[in-house]
């Protein structure tokens, strides 16, 4: 059996270093499209779905070690030189994990707002929302819309997951994440800490100040296990920093990438 490739949207920029960005929970790489173009200026970028994201390939599995593994086979596949990783959230903890695993294949590592820890459930009421929708009556994301706004009470959020309705060839909607998959695995994947293990390479951890994702009690576990770590607070900007503040999210990440 062949192995499945993660989708990508790549700006080539041949002679430059590699940047792999991965977007979080309930994310496709379009999230990072204008921030992805001006690092495609600069730098080899992809911009990659995560297995049972965007158009990536679905799967029953969604752990930790098969995430390491799509990036393993993406940067064989590409035959990439020990690529930078930036990952968001969800993408954060996959490219920790990639590199306590693998970290002679990683050149520096960039965190957004994630740390290695576990962290209680707090997206179930977004998977309840999800499940409510039927696609048998839905005409366009405006429908998609409505619904979800009846179930959460946050604007940015209904609007960062209607992003992923599209219409499928028979004419009918659907999610383009596999709702099912990420259900099923949801709780491995946020309760349970990443491995033991420690990447001595270069890391940015980034943060949104208005975010509790790393608190400073998180920075003492995350320099046992990243002990060559940079840690940057964002101003302005909570959870999703690259989209609340993406001028200095940008200028601090080049100035990481550069150092």
């Amino acid at each position: 059996m062949n192995k499945q490739i993660l989708h990508s949207k790549i700006y080539e920029n041949k002679n430059k270093p590699s940047l792999l960005i991965f977007h979080g929970l309930f994310g496709l790489l379009d999230n990072w499209g204008s921030l992805g173009k001006k690092f495609g200026e600069n730098y080899d970028t992809h911009l990659i779905d995560l297995r049972n994201h965007g158009k990536s390939f679905h799967s029953d599995e969604m752990s930790y070690e098969s995430m390491v593994e799509d990036i393993a086979d993406y940067i064989d596949f590409y035959n990439l030189n020990k690529p930078i990783l930036l990952g968001h959230s969800l993408g954060g903890r996959a490219v920790m994990s990639f590199s306590i695993e693998k970290p002679n294949l990683v050149h520096k590592l960039i965190v957004v707002d994630m740390a290695p820890k576990a962290y209680e459930p707090h997206h179930v009421k977004i998977f309840e929302a999800l499940n409510t929708i039927d696609f048998s009556n839905v005409r366009d994301r405006k429908d998609v819309e409505n619904m979800l706004s009846k179930e959460i009470d946050n604007k940015a959020i209904v609007q960062f997951l209607v992003k992923n309705v599209y219409r499928k060839d028979d004419n009918s909607f659907d999610f383009r994440f596999n709702l099912k998959g990420l259900e099923k695995n949801y709780i491995h994947i946020i309760s349970k800490a990443i491995e033991t293990g420690i990447f001595l390479g270069s890391s940015l951890f980034i943060s949104g100040e208005k975010s509790n994702y790393i608190l400073e009690d998180d920075k003492i576990e995350i320099i046992k296990q990243f002990p060559n770590s940079e840690f940057i607070s964002i101003s302005n900007a909570g959870h999703w920093v690259q989209a609340e503040n993406p001028t200095d999210f940008y200028n601090s990440v080049v100035s990481f990438i550069e150092s």
